[in-house]
């Protein structure tokens, strides 16, 4: 049978209410629209799903058993439209993004607390991993994007979009007091305890690849997995720290450390926005984005 939907929705009403006044006045039509969309109904089915009464109206048992599906259907899709509405005014959903703990310190985390006071209702979910990771959670689908660092690989699926201007430098406390004020050739780091990044992350290998068209490869003394570590280590004067400048602003700000100076400076980099191209974002996501 090729029924119009819309009987079925005043068939619910009607029986729920019991009354064709009363489910006219909950649909906003006429009662002679409803009697007539009833009498419709009956007609495609051949049965009577309703018997006549003083008080309004009753289901008839045929009534009765097409009431219990047609109720479960209709109310599922009135809870789907809610659900969806939520979605589309932002009162409900949720936000899967990647960071690592520097796009997440020094860019992410703002933007997460105005969103969370604009959409208390919205679930954020971040997974804290270095950039590649980040990549591969995205490629995977695991997240809606990612805060990164550049250099990025190419890749035909991931849109990227630069955030925010990044600079790479190395730090040093007392113990390396005599290098203060000098401008350094990188060839000296050769005689300096190194302190860096594990391997597995994109700004040890910017700075490897870096000083590697100096004609430098650094043999660290330490390879720590923060770089909040890498400045506390330098402040026990355990090495020279390869770190990114707004992990040691506040230290070189209070004279704890300093910066060394190079001939030629690491070219700054970006933190950047990545996308996938073939998934669209929910709701939610794409505000956060626009925040963004």
């Amino acid at each position: 049978m090729n029924i119009n939907f819309e009987y079925y929705k005043i068939f619910y009403h009607v029986a729920k209410a019991s009354s064709i006044s009363a489910a006219a006045r909950e649909l906003c039509i006429s009662q002679p629209a409803v009697s007539q969309a009833v009498k419709a109904l009956e007609q495609a089915i051949g049965i009577e799903l309703f018997i006549r009464t003083k008080k309004g109206v009753s289901l008839t048992n045929a009534g009765e058993i097409l009431y219990s599906h047609v109720a479960a259907g209709y109310e599922s899709i009135s809870l789907g439209e809610q659900q969806l509405s939520q979605l589309l005014h932002m009162e409900t959903g949720e936000i899967s993004i990647g960071a690592s703990d520097m796009t997440l310190q020094f860019y992410l985390l703002p933007y997460l607390e105005h969103f969370h006071q604009l959409y208390p209702g919205i679930k954020v979910h971040v997974t804290n991993a270095p950039t590649p990771s980040t990549i591969n959670h995205l490629l995977s689908g695991n997240i809606d994007f990612g805060i990164v660092t550049s250099p990025l690989p190419a890749d035909p699926h991931m849109e990227i979009r630069q955030a925010r201007e990044i600079e790479d430098i190395f730090i040093a406390g007392p113990r390396f007091s005599y290098l203060q004020g000098k401008t350094l050739d990188y060839h000296e780091l050769d005689e300096l305890p190194i302190i860096c990044l594990e391997h597995d992350t994109s700004t040890r290998a910017y700075v490897d690849t870096f000083l590697s068209h100096e004609g430098v490869t650094l043999q660290p003394e330490f390879e720590l997995s923060t770089s909040d570590m890498i400045a506390q280590f330098v402040m026990r004067n355990l090495g020279i720290g390869s770190i990114m400048a707004d992990f040691a602003q506040s230290y070189i700000d209070r004279g704890d450390l300093f910066r060394l100076q190079f001939k030629k400076p690491i070219p700054k980099r970006h933190m950047c926005i990545i996308s996938d191209r073939r998934r669209g974002m929910s709701v939610a996501a794409n505000k956060l984005m626009e925040l963004l």
